[in-house]
């Protein structure tokens, strides 16, 4: 594989869209190396979804990989001149990869990734730190990091919260490949769809996600992965009951429920 060129920008390895319903598709851009990240790749997709973040008119977020595979992970080149590189290199690599990953997985709206073929290594950590992920009947996964001698720390958290720690322990230290139906029975993959179906299979959950109410869908991310991260004792408890009543009276939550008794569809849904 080949590293960065000088022709690769952020912009031109990281691509994104927003259709007129609020679905942003961002699309990874390196298919002559499977998608493989690097600095461009990694800048390009962390600045893609802090600026899809705080547009207001985006309402789902889509993350595929162009061409054949979805991603194969790192760009192995640029891991090995990593190996030779500074103490301070190597920890602003480690860095911009981690931050990229946890972005991924914090931004405050629902993301759905569609993946197809190979999905290695940081793929896979594209993957955990989904929302919900959908994947065609030839997908392949592994956690390939200890295979070249390192280790997956910065996917490592998503990877836990997706599959759980015994499945993790079992794929990140063996870098065995599965198929997509092992995937699906760890947790890993939601929805499985033939060959070529990606689209037709995303297309009743993105309608799903668009007809609820796009604030409350943003608070109840954050307080699920909230309510992962501790045990739930009073003090949570307390303010999880504070969050809800204080929600019952929001514009949304009005508009909610004058919907549902007016057996209509609620302002914020775009329509088919």
């Amino acid at each position: 594989m080949t590293t960065e060129t000088s022709a690769e920008t952020p912009e031109s390895v990281v691509l994104s869209e927003i259709d007129a319903r609020g679905v942003a598709t961002v699309t990874l851009n390196r298919p002559q190396v499977f998608n493989s990240y690097n600095p461009a790749l990694l800048t390009g997709l962390t600045q893609t979804l802090f600026a899809l973040e705080a547009d207001a008119r985006v309402r789902v977020v889509v993350l595929r990989g162009a061409g054949k595979h979805f991603s194969a992970g790192a760009d192995v080149n640029w891991f090995k001149i990593l190996a030779t590189a500074s103490e301070y290199d190597r920890l602003a690599a480690s860095r911009m990869s981690t931050g990229a990953m946890r972005k991924l997985a914090q931004i405050n709206k629902p993301t759905i990734a569609l993946i197809q073929n190979a999905c290695f290594g940081g793929g896979a950590g594209y993957a955990a730190a989904c929302d919900i992920v959908v994947a065609s009947e030839d997908a392949r996964f592994a956690v390939t990091e200890v295979k070249i001698g390192i280790t997956p720390a910065p996917i490592l958290r998503q990877l836990i919260d997706a599959i759980g720690v015994r499945n993790t322990r079992r794929y990140a230290l063996t870098a065995e490949t599965f198929d997509v139906h092992e995937a699906q029975r760890i947790g890993l993959v939601q929805t499985i769809c033939p060959v070529g179906g990606l689209d037709a299979a995303a297309a009743p959950i993105i309608d799903a996600l668009l007809r609820c109410a796009p604030t409350a869908i943003s608070d109840t991310k954050r307080l699920i992965g909230r309510a992962a991260q501790g045990e739930f004792g009073d003090a949570m408890a307390e303010m999880f009951a504070e969050i809800s009543a204080a929600g019952r009276v929001t514009d949304e939550a009005r508009e909610g429920f004058s919907s549902f008794l007016e057996k209509r569809n609620p302002s914020w849904y775009p329509g088919a």
